[in-house]
This record gives C-alpha cells, sequence and structure tokens, in this order.
C-alpha cells in the first residue's frame, strides 16, 4: 500500500476557519500570520484518527481564494511561505501530511500575466495564455472576476508544473486540483507526468462533479477524484428513504475501485452540511457508517465532526454558513456535539483496524423498502465488514452471510455465526468478522 491509501483527511477552508479579512490586504499592510495557528489543531485532527490536512487555497488571491493572483504567494491575510512552511514541518512531525488546493482552471484579473495582457493585448508575452472570447476573455463558468487560462498554451502547463513542484518541494504531499472537470485531460496528463518524474509519491485528486470519473485518472494521470455521485446518494436516499438509490450508487462505485480509490465525503467547503442536508437527525449516522467502510479516501470537513450546522446558498456570499471562522483551539469548541466527535472517533477506528477497505468492493445482500446491508471483504487475509442500515421508523432484519460475527458499533444485534442482523427504528451496525 501507498501512503494514500492510509489517508484520512481533514478538510480545512483556511481563510473561513482563521477569521481572515473578506478581500485581499492592501499591498502596504504588512501579513497576518494566522496560518501556523492550525499546527495548534493537530491533537484535534489525530484524535479523530484523521492523519492528513486538506488545505483549502492559501495562495494569495482577491477574495474567497479561488481567484488566485500569484501561485508561489502565500496570501497575506494567512502569513507567509515561512508560516505554511512551518506548519508542514509540525504536522510532519506528528505524521500528518499536508494537501494543497491548486486552482488552476482559472485566475484572479489582478493575477499578474493576465493584467499585463489587459494592458498590453496582444503586445503582451502572455497574450496567448488566456482565450479571446467576444470583448474581453473566456471565464469560469461565467463569472467575470475569474478568468480561464488557456490549458493548449506550452507556457500555462510550464507554469502550473512549476507551482506544484515548487510546494512539493517545500513539504507538501499533494494537490487537490479545483475544477479539474473543466481542463482537458491531456493537459492533466502532461503536467503530473512532469511533476512526478522527480516526486514519485505525489498525490493529486480532481474535483469532477458529473461525468465518467474514471477517465480522469487513466487520461489523465490523476491519482483520485471527488466521489459526487457517492456524496449524493447518501444523503438523497436517506432523505427519501430509498435504499435502491445508495445500492446503485455502491455498484457504480465498485466499477471506480477496479482502477482507483476515489475521494469520499459527506462534506466539504461548497456543499450544504451534511447535518443541515438530512431531514432524520438519526440518519447522521447512517451517513457517516457508509463514509467510513466503503472503498476509497475519506475527509471529513472540519465542523462535520461536531455536527455543525450551515446551508449553502446560490448567491454572493453563499457559502459562508459552511465556511465560518473556528474558535482559537479544539478546547474552545465546547461539548456541542461531542456525542457525534466520538461517533467519528469509533467508525475511524474501525476503518484502520481494516485498513484494506481503501479498496474493498460492497456486496449488496438486503435491499428492501427501508433496509440496506453490505459487506466488504479483503481479499488477501478473508477478514470482513458487516453493514446494516435501517433507513425507517420501524424495526427491521437485514441479511448478512453466515460468518462469526462480532459486533463493532451501531445498535444493531448481530448473533454470532447468524445470517441476520437485528436492527431498531433508524438503526444501524457494524459488524466484523475473521472470514466469511
Amino acid at each position: 500500500m501507498s501512503w494514500s491509501d492510509h489517508a484520512i483527511w481533514w478538510h480545512v477552508y483556511p481563510l473561513g476557519f482563521l477569521g481572515a479579512e473578506r478581500a485581499a490586504l492592501p499591498a502596504d499592510e504588512p501579513p497576518r500570520h494566522r496560518l501556523t495557528a492550525l499546527a495548534d489543531w493537530l491533537d484535534h485532527l489525530i484524535g479523530l484518527g484523521c492523519n492528513g490536512l486538506a488545505l483549502g487555497p492559501v495562495f494569495a488571491s482577491e477574495t474567497h481564494g479561488y481567484d488566485t493572483v500569484d501561485h508561489f504567494r502565500i496570501d497575506p491575510r494567512l502569513g507567509t511561505e515561512d508560516d505554511l512552511t512551518e506548519l508542514v514541518e509540525r504536522a510532519s512531525a506528528r505524521g500528518v501530511r499536508v494537501l494543497l488546493d491548486g486552482v488552476f482552471h482559472h485566475v484572479g484579473r489582478s493575477f499578474a500575466p493576465f493584467a499585463d495582457v489587459a494592458r498590453r493585448g496582444a503586445d503582451s508575452p502572455y497574450a496567448d495564455w488566456f482565450v479571446p472570447e467576444g470583448d474581453d476573455f473566456r471565464t469560469f463558468e461565467g463569472h467575470h472576476r475569474l478568468v480561464a487560462l488557456d490549458h493548449s498554451c506550452p507556457a500555462v502547463a510550464d507554469h502550473v508544473t512549476d507551482v506544484m513542484g515548487y510546494w512539493l518541494d517545500r513539504g507538501v504531499s499533494g494537490w487537490r486540483l479545483d475544477a479539474a472537470y473543466a481542463v482537458p485531460r491531456p493537459f492533466w496528463h502532461s503536467v503530473t507526468s512532469r511533476v512526478r518524474a522527480g516526486r514519485p509519491e505525489a498525490w493529486f485528486s480532481g474535483e469532477v462533479i458529473h461525468g465518467d470519473y474514471t477517465t480522469y485518472v487513466t487520461e489523465g494521470g490523476l491519482d483520485s477524484v471527488t466521489q459526487y455521485e457517492l456524496w449524493k446518494a447518501i444523503w438523497s436516499s436517506l432523505n427519501d428513504a430509498n435504499p435502491h438509490e445508495l445500492a446503485w450508487a455502491l455498484k457504480r462505485h465498485n466499477t471506480m475501485l477496479e482502477t482507483f480509490a476515489p475521494q469520499t465525503f459527506v462534506g466539504n467547503h461548497d456543499v450544504t452540511r451534511i447535518a443541515s442536508r438530512l431531514r432524520e437527525p438519526r440518519h447522521l449516522a447512517h451517513a457517516l457508517a457508509v463514509l467510513f467502510t466503503v472503498g476509497g479516501t475519506p475527509s471529513v470537513y472540519a465542523g462535520d465532526e461536531r455536527a455543525w450546522q450551515g446551508v449553502k446558498e446560490e448567491r454572493e456570499g453563499g457559502d459562508d454558513a459552511v465556511r465560518p471562522a473556528f474558535p482559537a483551539t479544539p478546547s474552545d469548541l465546547g461539548p456541542d456535539g461531542l456525542s457525534v466527535q466520538r461517533l467519528h472517533q469509533t467508525l475511524i477506528g474501525v476503518r484502520r483496524r481494516h485498513a484494506w477497505l481503501v479498496r474493498a468492493q460492497a456486496s449488496l445482500h438486503t435491499v428492501g423498502h427501508t433496509v440496506l446491508s453490505y459487506t466488504l471483504t479483503d481479499p488477501d487475509g478473508g477478514s470482513a465488514v458487516a453493514v446494516a442500515l435501517n433507513y425507517g421508523s420501524e424495526p427491521a432484519t437485514a441479511a448478512v452471510p453466515a460468518a462469526d460475527w462480532t459486533y463493532a458499533a451501531g445498535d444493531g444485534t448481530v448473533p454470532s455465526g447468524a445470517g441476520s442482523v437485528s436492527l431498531p427504528p433508524f438503526g444501524w451496525s457494524i459488524a466484523t468478522a475473521p472470514r466469511i
């Protein structure tokens, strides 16, 4: 197994988490050295069972971080390169890897090469970095402030290659590639191949929402992509009390696992928090049970481990509710949601004891009106994990293969050797066996 097969990420949106200003600092103001404060959360991250810190944008930008203006400079609202280096070193000393968020589809209009093109037009040496469109330039999904890069331009590929290598050489372990779906796959393949040439352990995960996920790995040279299909199926099937939707998604997920381990999640900086999305609070445990048992590389969005609420809205500032400032230290979180944090710890503990789950395919057993059960088996050692979920308000029974099952988590009853699980209303169960 590579290091990424053991990765469980704690995902942070730094500008929000650290209470940064909403817009870039004036040029004459000193940096705010906020970034190193994340090192004070390493105990919390490790206590959950995670071993990776996935950072949202940290590079100089105009506002929210996805309008980058300098990929080689840390946003002064967060600090300096030395601050990031210190955070990476302190994380590494604790066995925690750091992932950066690379926004390489588009840039902010203050990005120096674009500013030069805006000033000099075709005379600029950067003229072929951007795509003229009408009386302006191509943008990201119609957002005027986000100017798209021309990924057919060799100089753009050189720039992205240089940026990735620069920060990998300073200790980060990989990249989340923002809006990877909007970038031609051959571009990703060219860049990642060059970056890997001297850094074979680098890990690349692309943000892909719709489409053929597997081709971004096979043709794009990525290691993983965000599994939005599974994310949607988890909360939607629970809200609709429709196990069949999740069962279908698990079959699709199995086909992906034949090629790669998808990046799995039930929350991130771009979506309504899972505790707000679910109409029945008791379904939160079901969502987490799926996240931490199915194949893939899981991530926990900071705050979800305390069942924080937050609804994303389609308007300017509509992400604010899911990107709030955090208290100075974990001890300031207080007791609210502590039971959900402990549930995360329990489930991640199950995951850690069965590291082979990262590439395990789910075998479905019961897919009923309100019940779903599946098992996952280690192809090498034969050990197994069984998961049973009761979506409904009445007691239920779910089938699992007969085996020497041992209780691992949940509130269901799994008699040793039995081929069924008894579940209370809205109940769930995880059991393990040395073989099935």
